[in-house]
């Protein structure tokens, strides 16, 4: 599912404002990455890789922007196919620290660019994110392309902003069910509640999180959100078993949550992500909202 037709064609018109296409001239570089927040910034700077990770998984985690059919799967992120990445010849693999346990297999086969947006001392994951952008872009010599992309992105979030604007916003506890008894909850300094702040939404969850920007806690734990108003929101994937469940969970029942309306399904948006995936959750957060207000 993809983000409303309003937001749609708003980020649309953001976009046509802008000389520089969301899909420029590729140069010629031929770029492997090992992260999905990585390769939609590559498609976003005019320059789609020659292949991924776990391309399989991209419509089911990433979704937007759209994967060229040319792309290659090199396996997943953990057990790279080493043949096909020699078939490849790739110029630049870019990397994460996350993923460093493999860079003694992965130097013989082009030059290693590791970008840090997720780490202990990376601070808030949007302007984390908006950082490695302009580092992708210096070492790929895009920086044009990375400022009109930022600037698109930018402008994106200030009309989400402006919808939101003079309305009744209900505070809003963002989750990923784990099961019927758990739920990994987002708050600061994650990428989620970048974009909660940039677009002027109140986390319900005030507690921070990991450098990941989620912590998991028991269902009984949402107890400790006393705002009558506070909304759930949660995304797809949930669990098949899950809501069939909580329908006959007395400790469910008892949180306000469980009341009708206060409970919301999005869907996918990618946590770990970078500008892209901002922006996605962004619009498809906002259409809930201008929706229900």
């Amino acid at each position: 599912m993809s983000i409303s037709r309003r937001t749609f064609l708003q980020y649309a018109t953001v976009m046509a404002a802008s000389p520089t296409p969301l899909f420029a001239q590729a140069s010629g570089q031929r770029i492997v990455s090992l992260d999905y927040g990585i390769s939609s910034t590559l498609l976003s700077l005019g320059l789609p890789p020659v292949g991924i990770s776990d391309l399989a998984d991209w419509g089911k985690w990433v979704v937007e922007p759209e994967m060229p059919s040319s792309v290659v799967d090199i396996g997943s992120s953990f057990e790279v196919n080493l043949e096909i990445l020699l078939q490849l010849k790739p110029d630049i693999i870019l990397t994460t620290p996350y993923l460093d346990e493999l860079l003694p297999r992965l130097k013989p086969y082009g030059r290693i660019v590791r970008l840090e947006i997720f780490t202990p001392d990376s601070g808030p994951a949007l302007q984390s994110a908006i950082t490695g952008t302009r580092k992708i872009s210096t070492e790929l010599g895009r920086e044009t392309e990375a400022e009109a992309f930022l600037a698109r992105s930018e402008a994106f979030f200030d009309q989400c902003r402006e919808r939101l604007a003079g309305k009744d916003i209900p505070p809003i506890a963002l989750v990923n069910f784990m099961d019927a008894r758990h739920v990994r909850i987002y708050s600061n300094p994650g990428l989620f509640h970048g974009v909660f702040e940039r677009i002027g939404v109140r986390n319900a969850w005030t507690r921070e999180a990991n450098y990941w920007g989620f912590e998991t806690i028991g269902i009984e734990d949402l107890a400790k959100i006393t705002d009558p108003n506070a909304r759930l929101v949660a995304f797809d994937p949930v669990p098949p078993d899950v809501l069939p469940k909580l329908a006959e969970s007395p400790l469910w029942n008892r949180l306000a949550f469980a009341r009708p309306g206060h409970l919301s399904i999005l869907p996918a948006a990618l946590m770990f992500g970078m500008v892209n995936e901002a922006v996605r959750f962004a619009g498809l957060l906002t259409d809930l909202l201008e929706r229900d207000a």
